[in-house]
């Protein structure tokens, strides 16, 4: 278990790193700000796109191939990154890193999902979700401090040594679970993958190009090849690329739209919260970031028992409170993000943030992973990971305009507005108590063990 977030945590702080080292890119290459911003856009844009097909590749080749070979391949993209010598390199190699990242991010719940029985998963998907929520905030924080002290191409080379480290441990480690034969859906691929690329493309692209028409088109057609894809996967009776028999589980759905919710607040909050730490109060980069840390810590300490309390109780109560204190400690950062409030203001609101994501990115992984049959282990994560990604591009997507067009106080209004949906959509879940612990025959190599 703990093999596998290596890399798990690896490309979840990449989705963050990088946008602290974008002004000196920025003027290491002369580069214009369209092109810098593509080095983190194309990062996304890969991901998510693929992230679909990894999933599926899984299933047939088995979790523990598919994530070695994406671990390998985020390795050798880092260093790709790192020596490139021209924006044009760099953007490349970050597509490269964004391919890697979606072969191993469905992996990880789709490995827990078919090691751990359910009453048992609760504590594993607490590390996932965990490392979810901690990656998210260490990646500014780790960004800032290796700019300043070593230069932007660390945070690249950085990826290196934990990347070998996470590739002998999984080697070592990890179990092989067999895959399953099957024909893979290669017209779904190309729709899905269409589909996604036109959506998140269109959706980054307008925060440059506003309301242009071409923007709306591009939005538009992707939606259009997303519906053709669904309807495609609907009469592919056989093997599609995503069986949708998931969504007649109203849990996986459910969790599905919390977990994209949650994406979308995190992202929307997060921006506006870094433009005023550095605008507003003047601090650098690394300060910044080290303001955050109480976020951090408070999901770390409260991953476990959050784990430990979702085997026991139905997960629902659990993720609409951690929505409704998200809410709540929004609101309560809104309203201290003045010129005038002292830095030392925002720890209680920045803690109980870090409190509220433990109790939402762990239990709605449980609920997701409870409703999905073994056998599409694969594909449930890959969706499941997909929407979170998704998410998380909408929430940056929608925030920049109001951030322009309101304030950056006003503008967190929308996160928070989110989690008050996200609370009430926690009402929908159905959830169950796992029965009680059975004893178990130890396995060699068992992951449970190593947990």
């Amino acid at each position: 278990m703990w093999a596998m977030m290596v890399g798990f945590f690896l490309i979840v702080v990449d989705s963050t790193v990088v946008t602290v080292a974008n002004p000196v890119v920025k003027q290491h290459f002369s580069a214009t700000y369209d092109a810098v911003v593509w080095v983190t856009s194309a990062y996304l844009l890969a991901f998510a796109a693929l992230m679909l097909v990894g999933g599926r590749v899984g299933d047939r080749f088995g979790p523990k191939s598919v994530y070695l070979v994406g671990l390998a391949l985020f390795t050798a993209s880092s260093v790709w990154c790192g020596m490139a010598g021209s924006i044009e390199m760099l953007i490349a190699g970050r597509v490269a890193q964004g391919v890697g990242a979606a072969l191993i991010t469905p992996q990880t719940l789709s490995a827990i999902t078919r090691t751990f029985p359910p009453e048992r998963r609760g504590v594993a998907m607490s590390v996932w979700g965990a490392t979810a929520g901690i990656g998210m905030f260490v990646g500014p924080l780790v960004g800032g401090l290796l700019v300043d002290v070593l230069g932007w191409r660390w945070i690249f080379y950085i990826n290196v040594p934990i990347g070998l480290a996470g590739l002998g441990l999984a080697l070592w480690l990890v179990p092989a679970l067999p895959g399953r034969r099957y024909r893979l859906d290669m017209l779904g691929v190309v729709l899905s993958c269409t589909g996604i690329c036109l959506l998140v493309f269109g959706l980054q692209e307008g925060q440059d190009h506003g309301r242009a028409v071409w923007i709306w088109g591009v939005v538009g057609g992707g939606l259009a090849v997303l519906v053709a894809f669904v309807v495609w996967q609907s009469v592919q009776k056989r093997e599609p690329l995503i069986p949708l028999t998931l969504f007649r589980h109203r849990d996986f759905g459910i969790s599905s739209a919390g977990i994209a919710m949650m994406s979308f607040a995190a992202m929307a909050c997060g921006i506006p919260l870094m433009f005023y730490l550095q605008d507003t109060t003047g601090l650098s980069p690394l300060r910044a970031a080290l303001v955050t840390t109480p976020m951090a810590v408070a999901t770390g300490v409260l991953a476990r028992p959050v784990g430990q309390l979702v085997d026991r109780v139905q997960p629902r109560p659990v993720v609409g409170f951690g929505f409704a204190i998200l809410a709540i400690a929004t609101f309560w950062l809104a309203a201290e993000m003045t010129p005038s409030t002292p830095v030392w203001r925002l720890m209680l609101p920045l803690t109980l943030l870090g409190a509220a994501g433990a109790m939402v990115w762990e239990p709605l992984a449980v609920s997701a992973s409870r409703a999905v049959p073994v056998d599409l282990a694969g594909a449930g994560s890959a969706v499941y990971n997909t929407v979170r990604q998704v998410g998380a591009v909408l929430g940056s997507a929608c925030i920049a305009p109001l951030m322009v067009s309101t304030s950056l106080r006003g503008s967190m209004l929308l996160p928070a507005a989110v989690a008050v949906l996200g609370a009430m959509t926690a009402l929908f879940l159905v959830g169950h108590r796992t029965p009680a612990p059975r004893t178990v025959v130890p396995q060699p190599r068992n992951v449970s063990a190593a947990l």
